[in-house]
């Protein structure tokens, strides 16, 4: 629940700093003195929209703070843990507007985008507005009441989860049967692609070695010569040889060795030299044997070169990627296989996916069918006792399972009310004036949100255009309300103002070029004067304030 406000520099306030308590709370004050404000800061940390001309004039920013206790609300504190902005089970939401129009949001005292702070608001806070009886008009919004009232989240869950299914399977088949034509024509053309590429058959790495045993096939005749020479300067020409005359310089040092030890190594190292060249010389000689000009073999190889280049040109690719794509092509040709049996196998999961959705959606509907009835008593009986004796109330849940259907189920709810004798059940739209819709509405809000989750509920003036025996009645409700949640109640009748569990009152302060408003919790004492000058104007007598002791005591 809220626990404290703090506002800073907002409109006409300068500062404040409320403390909240469990209950209903009256906020009262006179015409004018801004009831709603604290209302609408609240506003700003929830992650409503912002203007500049909500600074105080003067003032660089405002700054509004809120802090809830999270105690009984393990979907807050999940969103926290979630969204990792828990702090030690506190919950703060704080938010900033310069006077540029500059706006900010803190949840915990880390920045948040203001889509956050509307999310998190969203777990803590439900406000009705005083025009709020406008949206029982639409169909929608009467479903969406009835739902608050059945409390069945898990039915309301168990459709959605199936809805989304049944989309996502439908949304599939859509796109696969929408591309089968161009499917069936890239199929064609892989089958093509593909077994030709089966029948050539490069491997990996095969591009590489084809290509250097051409380069040597072509130049085999001068590798056989040049090698020839270069064995002849090595080893094989009589006269004149490399090891032939490195044996010589070894032989000529290792006789002078023994005038000069310092010449060993040099004589060591030759010898392996001479070693080596010997090595080099029968390597060599072995390679020139293997050696030969077959031009049947440098045929077939120049062959598949040139299918491999002009293959791969085709396919605009270097001859080296064609196992590549290869495999590309032949992977993508079976994801069309593929594509065919999922076609198959999602008409058959599609089917079963609507009579899942049906199913879930016909147990809410008896859900909604079994509350709506108990919603219609219990309305019946409230609006009766708000200035409508002759009343009658009947919702009336219509199960379609043609319709086209949502995450909200098959269902149409519709609201019939009968405010005169003799006048039969008609939708609210067609049959409530504009006094007796107001009425209705508020009686909704009171009897759903009563099995609301939202642990702080607002009314901001919803009892426009009620007074009397009426006022009392929807004081009753509220204070009742009250008993089982936190509510904040802006009222300007003495009847509601009088059920709260505590009262604050706004005044507005003008001095020389200032004006400032302020709002205050009021003590038993205090409470009676705000009350009798509800029920007197500015003159409070005691008259007055007597009838003020009477409704706090009722």
């Amino acid at each position: 629940m809220l626990v404290q406000l703090t506002v800073s520099n907002f409109a006409i306030v300068r500062f404040l700093e409320l403390e909240f308590a469990q209950g209903l709370t009256a906020i009262t004050g006179e015409t004018g003195a801004g009831k709603s404000i604290a209302i609408d800061a609240l506003g700003l940390c929830l992650g409503e929209r912002s203007d500049a001309s909500m600074v105080r004039p003067g003032a660089d920013k405002c700054e509004v703070a809120a802090r809830f206790s999270l105690a009984a609300l393990p979907k807050a504190q999940a969103w926290l843990k979630d969204n990792e902005l828990e702090d030690e089970g506190q919950c703060i939401l704080r938010r900033t507007l310069s006077s540029e129009g500059r706006s900010r949001g803190y949840i915990n005292g880390q920045p948040v985008p203001l889509s956050q702070l509307k999310q998190l608001g969203e777990l803590l806070v439900n406000v009705h507005g005083q025009h709020a009886h406008h949206a029982l008009l639409k169909s929608e919004h009467q479903l969406t009441l009835l739902d608050h009232y059945a409390g069945h989240k898990g039915l309301l869950d168990a459709v959605r989860d199936s809805w989304r299914s049944h989309k996502a399977l439908r949304q599939e088949l859509t796109e696969l049967q929408g591309s089968e034509a161009q499917r069936d024509a890239r199929r064609q053309l892989l089958e093509y692609q593909v077994q030709e590429l089966d029948q050539f058959a490069l491997e990996e790495g095969e591009f590489a070695r084809i290509e250097a045993e051409h380069h040597r096939q072509a130049n085999a005749a001068n590798l056989i010569s040049e090698s020839g020479q270069c064995l002849a300067l090595l080893s094989e020409d009589e006269q004149l040889n490399i090891s032939d005359m490195l044996r010589q310089v070894t032989d000529r040092l290792s006789r002078l060795q023994g005038d000069d030890p310092a010449l060993e190594p040099i004589v060591a190292t030759l010898f392996d030299a001479a070693a080596l060249l010997d090595d080099a010389g029968h390597e060599l000689g072995r390679y020139q044997q293997r050696l030969e000009i077959d031009p049947e073999a440098f045929a077939e190889l120049e062959e598949r070169l040139s299918s491999a280049i002009n293959l791969a040109r085709k396919h605009k690719v270097a001859p080296a990627e064609l196992p590549a794509l290869h495999q590309q092509l032949a992977d993508e040709l079976n994801g069309l296989t593929d594509s065919d049996d999922r076609l198959a196998a999602l008409e058959q999961e599609l089917v079963k996916a609507q009579q899942h959705y049906l199913e879930a959606a016909r147990r809410l509907s008896q859900s909604r069918e079994r509350h709506g009835k108990a919603l219609a008593q219990a309305m019946q009986k409230v609006i009766r006792e708000l200035a409508l004796p002759h009343a009658r109330f009947d919702i009336e849940v219509a199960f379609d399972e043609a319709a086209q259907g949502g995450s909200g189920g098959l269902d149409k709810v519709q609201m019939l009310v009968s405010t005169n004798p003799g006048q039969p059940l008609a939708p609210i739209a067609k049959v409530a004036s504009g006094g007796e819709l107001s009425r209705i509405g508020l009686a909704l809000q009171v009897l759903t949100s009563g099995e609301s989750q939202i642990p702080t509920l607002i009314f901001d003036e919803v009892d426009v255009g009620i007074s009397g025996p009426t006022a009392a009645v929807v004081g009753k409700l509220l204070r009742s309300l009250g008993d089982r949640t936190q509510v904040l109640c802006v009222t300007h009748l003495p009847q509601v103002a009088g059920q709260g569990h505590q009262q604050m009152q706004v005044v507005k302060k003008t001095a020389k070029d200032s004006t400032e408003t302020q709002m205050r919790p009021l003590n038993a004492v205090e409470r009676i004067d705000e009350l009798a000058r509800l029920l007197g104007g500015d003159v409070i007598t005691e008259a007055t304030r007597a009838n003020a002791r009477e409704l706090l005591a009722g």
